[in-house]
């Protein structure tokens, strides 16, 4: 679906203060799959994603969707914006309209559609995430909680319907409750949907729960990359780069490493508690 071919990004290029962002990376995102973005503050992840949806021209480097190159100059940003749609870190920031309908229409409006067409989007988009049409579309989003205006910001992205969605560290800021609603909204997303997601987050926590890729960035370049379980069963490699394992993942190693005959390819707390309970049932019949 999406092929990265010699990506490199230059910041100030010529200057004293020339800095290259990202360099020479080369990828290949499938369809309907659900990647984990992850690395240090400074790795180059928001840059990368930037460059995905056309908002960051490259230094060098293509990019194609579909087999048609989005690097090129030239390219229609309409037809891109409909194929790939950016959530930033704090959502929210993008909303400005008087009503929640008018701000997830704004959008689809652009793209020229008749008015029945956006209505449906617009419906659509708040059914996906959560929020109930009739009661909530002539409302203001600036009256709403932090987790339901950052849902109010994803479904002016899937309004767009993109095939691709990109995720930029969506619970940035919010509150455990809000976090919470973000995250499980993310996940119906993917299993109701016919999209591709690319989400970006320092929490290896929600990384190890919702996604099946991981994708590591270090200094520009990529470290790591491979399905989920795979990546975290390599945590000398992640802390090497200054990442780390799920807490529990953690865990699980060392308890093994203490002479406990343990499954220690655990991502989240569910599998833990599995693994343990057999752990219990052996030791108790020996």
């Amino acid at each position: 679906m999406m092929k990265i071919e010699n990506l490199t990004y230059i910041y100030n290029q010529g200057t004293p203060f020339e800095k290259k962002a990202i360099d020479n990376i080369n990828l290949e995102i499938k369809e309907n799959e659900f990647i984990g973005l992850i690395g240090h503050t400074g790795s180059g992840k928001s840059t990368f994603v930037q460059h995905l949806n056309g908002l960051v021209k490259p230094t060098s480097g293509k990019i194609f969707i579909n087999d048609k190159e989005i690097t090129k100059e030239g390219l229609n940003l309409k037809y891109l914006r409909q194929e790939v749609g950016l959530v930033f870190q704090y959502a929210e920031h993008q909303l400005f309209e008087e009503t929640i309908y008018m701000d997830i229409a704004f959008g689809p409006k652009n793209l020229k559609l008749d008015e029945e067409e956006v209505h449906n989007r617009v419906k659509e988009a708040m059914d996906l995430v959560g929020l109930d049409f009739e009661t909530m579309k002539d409302r203001t989003p600036f009256e709403l909680s932090g987790g339901q205006q950052r849902r109010v910001a994803i479904a002016g992205v899937l309004a767009m319907k993109p095939k691709i969605l990109i995720l930029d560290e969506p619970t940035a800021g919010l509150d455990p409750h809000g976090r919470d609603e973000i995250l499980n909204q993310i996940q119906k997303l993917y299993e109701q949907g016919d999209m591709t997601i690319i989400l970006v987050s320092h929490s290896m926590e929600d990384i190890a729960k919702l996604v099946n890729r991981v994708i590591v960035l270090d200094k520009g370049r990529v470290a790591l990359e491979g399905e989920t379980r795979e990546v975290f069963k390599r945590s000398k490699e992640l802390e090497k780069v200054g990442l780390g394992v799920p807490q529990i993942t953690k865990f699980m190693q060392i308890f093994k490493e203490y002479g406990n005959d343990v499954n220690e390819d655990i991502l989240t707390v569910e599998e833990a508690k599995q693994e343990m309970i057999k752990f219990l049932r052996r030791e108790s019949h020996d």
